[in-house]
Protein backbone atom coordinates (compact mmCIF):
# COMPACT_ATOMS: atom_id res chain seq x y z
CA UNK A 1 0.00 0.00 0.00
CA UNK A 2 1.67 3.44 -0.85
CA UNK A 3 1.50 5.93 2.05
CA UNK A 4 -0.56 8.97 1.61
CA UNK A 5 -0.11 11.99 3.50
CA UNK A 6 -2.44 15.01 3.77
CA UNK A 7 -1.01 18.53 2.47
CA UNK A 8 -3.78 20.84 3.53
CA UNK A 9 -6.86 19.24 3.06
CA UNK A 10 -5.40 17.14 -0.41
CA UNK A 11 -4.33 13.14 0.64
CA UNK A 12 -1.19 12.76 -1.88
CA UNK A 13 1.25 10.01 -2.26
CA UNK A 14 4.65 9.79 -1.03
CA UNK A 15 6.78 7.64 -3.07
CA UNK A 16 9.92 7.38 -5.27
CA UNK A 17 9.41 7.13 -9.57
CA UNK A 18 10.29 3.24 -9.39
CA UNK A 19 7.76 2.74 -6.95
CA UNK A 20 4.90 4.65 -8.67
CA UNK A 21 6.16 2.96 -12.02
CA UNK A 22 6.10 -0.41 -9.94
CA UNK A 23 2.51 0.15 -9.21
CA UNK A 24 0.81 1.16 -12.52
CA UNK A 25 2.49 -1.31 -14.10
CA UNK A 26 0.85 -3.69 -11.66
CA UNK A 27 -2.12 -2.36 -12.66
CA UNK A 28 -2.00 -2.62 -16.20
CA UNK A 29 -1.01 -6.61 -16.19
CA UNK A 30 -3.77 -6.86 -14.05
CA UNK A 31 -6.03 -4.84 -15.60
CA UNK A 32 -7.10 -2.88 -12.74
CA UNK A 33 -8.26 0.80 -13.37
CA UNK A 34 -6.58 3.53 -12.24
CA UNK A 35 -6.41 7.19 -12.38
CA UNK A 36 -2.74 8.92 -12.00
CA UNK A 37 -2.73 12.78 -11.57
CA UNK A 38 -0.31 15.36 -10.29
CA UNK A 39 0.05 17.76 -7.63
CA UNK A 40 1.26 21.15 -8.37
CA UNK A 41 0.73 24.09 -6.41
CA UNK A 42 -1.07 25.47 -9.42
CA UNK A 43 -3.89 22.51 -9.05
CA UNK A 44 -3.37 22.76 -5.25
CA UNK A 45 -4.91 26.38 -5.59
CA UNK A 46 -7.70 25.27 -8.08
CA UNK A 47 -8.82 22.90 -5.60
CA UNK A 48 -9.63 25.59 -3.03
CA UNK A 49 -11.53 27.26 -4.92
CA UNK A 50 -13.37 24.37 -6.67
CA UNK A 51 -15.02 21.29 -4.22
CA UNK A 52 -15.93 19.31 -7.50
CA UNK A 53 -12.35 19.28 -8.54
CA UNK A 54 -10.86 18.73 -4.79
CA UNK A 55 -13.32 15.67 -4.35
CA UNK A 56 -11.73 14.38 -7.78
CA UNK A 57 -7.95 14.78 -6.82
CA UNK A 58 -8.71 13.08 -3.64
CA UNK A 59 -10.38 10.06 -4.81
CA UNK A 60 -7.43 9.83 -7.70
CA UNK A 61 -5.62 6.31 -7.26
CA UNK A 62 -2.30 7.63 -7.18
CA UNK A 63 -1.90 11.20 -7.12
CA UNK A 64 2.08 12.29 -7.23
CA UNK A 65 3.61 15.48 -6.15
CA UNK A 66 4.86 17.62 -8.96
CA UNK A 67 6.83 20.70 -8.20
CA UNK A 68 8.71 22.65 -5.84
CA UNK A 69 5.81 24.20 -3.96
CA UNK A 70 4.22 21.30 -3.15
CA UNK A 71 7.66 20.12 -1.81
CA UNK A 72 8.42 22.97 0.36
CA UNK A 73 4.86 23.03 1.62
CA UNK A 74 4.98 18.76 2.78
CA UNK A 75 7.66 20.34 5.32
CA UNK A 76 5.14 23.19 6.56
CA UNK A 77 3.22 19.70 7.13
CA UNK A 78 6.30 17.73 8.65
CA UNK A 79 6.77 15.22 6.11
CA UNK A 80 8.63 14.98 2.68
CA UNK A 81 8.53 13.79 -0.52
CA UNK A 82 10.97 11.16 -2.02
CA UNK A 83 11.11 12.72 -5.06
CA UNK A 84 9.72 15.47 -7.89
CA UNK A 85 7.39 13.26 -9.95
CA UNK A 86 6.61 15.92 -12.23
CA UNK A 87 4.40 13.87 -15.44
CA UNK A 88 6.45 15.31 -18.16
CA UNK A 89 9.22 13.08 -17.15
CA UNK A 90 7.08 10.27 -15.20
CA UNK A 91 5.49 9.04 -18.68
CA UNK A 92 8.40 8.46 -20.59
CA UNK A 93 9.96 6.38 -17.77
CA UNK A 94 6.59 4.93 -17.58
CA UNK A 95 6.84 3.91 -20.95
CA UNK A 96 10.68 2.72 -20.71
CA UNK A 97 9.43 0.00 -18.41
CA UNK A 98 6.68 -1.11 -20.22
CA UNK A 99 8.47 -1.40 -23.61
CA UNK A 100 10.17 -3.67 -21.87
CA UNK A 101 7.60 -5.86 -20.92
CA UNK A 102 7.60 -8.52 -23.87
CA UNK A 103 5.00 -11.08 -22.85
CA UNK A 104 2.05 -7.79 -23.38
CA UNK A 105 2.13 -5.37 -25.66
CA UNK A 106 0.37 -2.04 -24.50
CA UNK A 107 -2.11 0.35 -26.55
CA UNK A 108 -1.58 3.64 -26.20
CA UNK A 109 -4.18 6.62 -27.13
CA UNK A 110 -3.46 10.75 -26.60
CA UNK A 111 -6.23 13.14 -26.14
CA UNK A 112 -5.55 16.69 -25.93
CA UNK A 113 -3.08 19.30 -27.35
CA UNK A 114 -4.05 21.24 -31.11
CA UNK A 115 -5.00 19.78 -33.89
CA UNK A 116 -2.01 18.27 -35.54
CA UNK A 117 -0.13 18.26 -32.32
CA UNK A 118 -1.05 14.90 -30.86
CA UNK A 119 -0.09 13.36 -34.30
CA UNK A 120 3.18 14.53 -34.47
CA UNK A 121 3.50 13.16 -30.96
CA UNK A 122 1.97 9.75 -31.68
CA UNK A 123 4.20 9.65 -34.45
CA UNK A 124 7.53 10.57 -32.69
CA UNK A 125 6.76 8.14 -29.56
CA UNK A 126 5.90 5.24 -32.01
CA UNK A 127 9.23 5.29 -33.49
CA UNK A 128 10.75 5.75 -30.22
CA UNK A 129 9.04 3.41 -28.13
CA UNK A 130 8.84 -0.19 -30.53
CA UNK A 131 7.10 -2.41 -28.25
CA UNK A 132 4.34 -0.53 -27.46
CA UNK A 133 1.35 0.45 -29.58
CA UNK A 134 0.13 4.00 -29.99
CA UNK A 135 -2.99 3.01 -31.35
CA UNK A 136 -4.89 6.43 -31.63
CA UNK A 137 -5.17 10.48 -30.98
CA UNK A 138 -7.70 13.92 -31.01
CA UNK A 139 -6.93 16.89 -30.41
CA UNK A 140 -8.89 18.59 -27.39
CA UNK A 141 -10.32 21.70 -29.16
CA UNK A 142 -13.36 20.10 -29.72
CA UNK A 143 -17.00 20.44 -27.92
CA UNK A 144 -16.40 18.52 -24.84
CA UNK A 145 -20.22 18.07 -24.54
CA UNK A 146 -20.26 15.58 -27.88
CA UNK A 147 -17.30 13.06 -26.65
CA UNK A 148 -19.28 10.75 -26.73
CA UNK A 149 -17.66 9.69 -30.44
CA UNK A 150 -14.43 9.81 -29.30
CA UNK A 151 -14.92 7.42 -26.38
CA UNK A 152 -16.43 4.96 -28.58
CA UNK A 153 -12.91 5.47 -30.93
CA UNK A 154 -10.43 4.87 -27.48
CA UNK A 155 -12.57 1.72 -26.62
CA UNK A 156 -13.11 0.18 -30.00
CA UNK A 157 -8.84 0.54 -30.36
CA UNK A 158 -8.96 -1.56 -27.50
CA UNK A 159 -6.40 1.15 -25.15
CA UNK A 160 -4.62 -0.12 -22.27
CA UNK A 161 -3.42 3.85 -21.25
CA UNK A 162 -4.88 6.84 -22.08
CA UNK A 163 -3.13 9.97 -22.01
CA UNK A 164 -5.36 13.06 -21.68
CA UNK A 165 -4.01 16.55 -22.09
CA UNK A 166 -6.70 19.04 -21.67
CA UNK A 167 -4.59 21.07 -18.96
CA UNK A 168 -5.86 21.58 -14.96
CA UNK A 169 -8.61 21.33 -14.21
CA UNK A 170 -10.64 20.37 -17.06
CA UNK A 171 -8.43 17.13 -17.70
CA UNK A 172 -8.88 15.81 -14.58
CA UNK A 173 -13.00 16.66 -14.68
CA UNK A 174 -13.16 15.36 -18.18
CA UNK A 175 -11.61 11.89 -16.77
CA UNK A 176 -13.83 11.87 -13.90
CA UNK A 177 -17.00 12.19 -15.75
CA UNK A 178 -16.64 9.75 -18.69
CA UNK A 179 -14.87 6.51 -16.46
CA UNK A 180 -17.19 4.47 -16.53
CA UNK A 181 -17.52 4.57 -19.89
CA UNK A 182 -13.85 4.36 -20.70
CA UNK A 183 -12.25 0.45 -21.00
CA UNK A 184 -8.86 1.29 -20.29
CA UNK A 185 -7.34 0.29 -17.50
CA UNK A 186 -5.08 3.63 -16.90
CA UNK A 187 -5.94 7.14 -17.50
CA UNK A 188 -3.12 10.03 -16.85
CA UNK A 189 -3.63 13.37 -16.73
CA UNK A 190 -0.26 15.33 -18.46
CA UNK A 191 -0.97 18.73 -18.87
CA UNK A 192 1.52 19.94 -21.78
CA UNK A 193 3.46 16.36 -22.10
CA UNK A 194 1.52 15.94 -25.73
CA UNK A 195 2.73 18.85 -26.86
CA UNK A 196 6.75 18.46 -25.38
CA UNK A 197 6.10 14.94 -27.23
CA UNK A 198 5.61 16.61 -30.62
CA UNK A 199 8.59 18.24 -30.64
CA UNK A 200 6.72 21.63 -31.43
CA UNK A 201 7.63 22.82 -27.69
CA UNK A 202 11.01 22.73 -25.99
CA UNK A 203 11.47 21.96 -22.38
CA UNK A 204 13.51 24.08 -20.39
CA UNK A 205 17.14 23.53 -20.49
CA UNK A 206 18.30 20.94 -18.68
CA UNK A 207 20.26 23.82 -16.26
CA UNK A 208 16.22 25.04 -15.24
CA UNK A 209 15.10 21.60 -14.74
CA UNK A 210 17.98 20.75 -11.74
CA UNK A 211 17.52 23.84 -10.19
CA UNK A 212 13.53 23.18 -9.96
CA UNK A 213 12.57 26.61 -11.84
CA UNK A 214 11.20 24.64 -14.68
CA UNK A 215 8.42 27.18 -14.16
CA UNK A 216 10.35 30.24 -14.73
CA UNK A 217 11.32 29.17 -18.15
CA UNK A 218 7.92 28.20 -19.26
CA UNK A 219 6.79 31.61 -17.64
CA UNK A 220 9.35 33.79 -19.92
CA UNK A 221 8.15 31.87 -22.89
CA UNK A 222 4.83 32.56 -22.10
CA UNK A 223 4.42 35.60 -20.18
CA UNK A 224 0.47 36.69 -20.66
CA UNK A 225 -0.40 33.27 -20.25
CA UNK A 226 1.55 32.22 -17.30
CA UNK A 227 2.88 35.20 -14.83
CA UNK A 228 -0.56 35.07 -12.90
CA UNK A 229 -0.62 31.82 -12.34
CA UNK A 230 2.98 31.57 -11.22
CA UNK A 231 3.64 34.35 -9.33
CA UNK A 232 0.48 35.14 -8.01
CA UNK A 233 -0.18 31.31 -7.56
CA UNK A 234 2.61 30.82 -5.72
CA UNK A 235 2.07 33.13 -3.06
CA UNK A 236 -1.39 32.25 -2.97
CA UNK A 237 -0.73 28.75 -2.54
CA UNK A 238 1.60 29.30 0.88
CA UNK A 239 -1.11 31.12 1.96
CA UNK A 240 -3.47 28.19 1.59
CA UNK A 241 -0.57 26.22 3.52
CA UNK A 242 -0.17 28.29 6.38
CA UNK A 243 -3.63 29.10 6.82
CA UNK A 244 -4.69 25.52 7.25
CA UNK A 245 -1.80 24.47 8.79
CA UNK A 246 -2.42 27.61 11.67
CA UNK A 247 -5.99 26.26 11.79
CA UNK A 248 -5.27 22.16 12.27
CA UNK A 249 -2.77 23.52 15.13
CA UNK A 250 -5.41 25.35 16.52
CA UNK A 251 -8.20 22.46 16.33
CA UNK A 252 -6.19 20.21 17.84
CA UNK A 253 -5.29 22.83 21.23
Amino acid sequence: MIEKRWLGNIGVNVVNQQEALQAVSEKLQKKEKTDVFFLNDHCYNLAQKDKEYKKIINNSDLLLNDGIGVEVGAKIYGFQFKENLNGTDFIPALFDRLNKIKEQKFRIFLLGAKPGIAKAALDRLGSQYKHLEFVGEHHGYYDHTKSNDIIDTINQRKTDVLLVGFGMPLQEKWIAEHRSQLNCTVTLAVGAFIDFSSGTVNRAPSIFRKLRLEWLYRMAKEPKRLWKRNLVGHFLFFYYMFKQRLSKTKAKA
